[in-house]
C-alpha cells in the first residue's frame, strides 16, 4: 500500500494544470469528503480559463460512494454523464 508521501508527491497539484490539453469531465458529489468538491472546482475553473474543454457533474446528497452505493438516479446519470461525454470525443 502506497503511503501518504507518495500521494502527496504524485497527487495532481493545480499548478499542473497548465499541462493539460485534454478534453476533461470532472464527476464529483457534494458530500465527498474525502476529496473535498473544492479541490474539482478548482481544477474545473483552472481548466476552464486556460481554455482546455472542460465540464463539470455534481451531485448534491452524494459521497465518495456515487458509483457503488448512490441513488439509482445519480448512479444513472452518472454513467449517462460518463458515455455521453465520450461519445462527443469518439471519431
Amino acid at each position: 500500500m502506497k503511503g501518504l508521501d507518495y500521494c502527496l508527491q504524485h497527487y495532481p497539484k493545480i499548478e499542473n494544470a497548465k499541462n493539460v490539453k485534454t478534453p476533461t469531465c470532472i464527476i464529483h458529489s457534494e458530500e465527498d469528503y474525502r476529496c473535498p468538491i473544492e479541490q474539482a472546482e478548482q481544477w474545473y475553473v483552472a481548466l476552464t480559463r486556460l481554455g482546455v474543454d472542460t465540464k463539470f457533474v455534481r451531485f448534491k446528497g452524494e459521497n465518495h460512494e456515487l458509483s457503488r452505493s448512490g441513488k439509482p438516479k445519480n448512479r444513472l446519470t452518472r454513467l449517462e454523464e460518463i458515455i455521453g461525454w465520450f461519445n462527443r470525443y469518439r471519431q
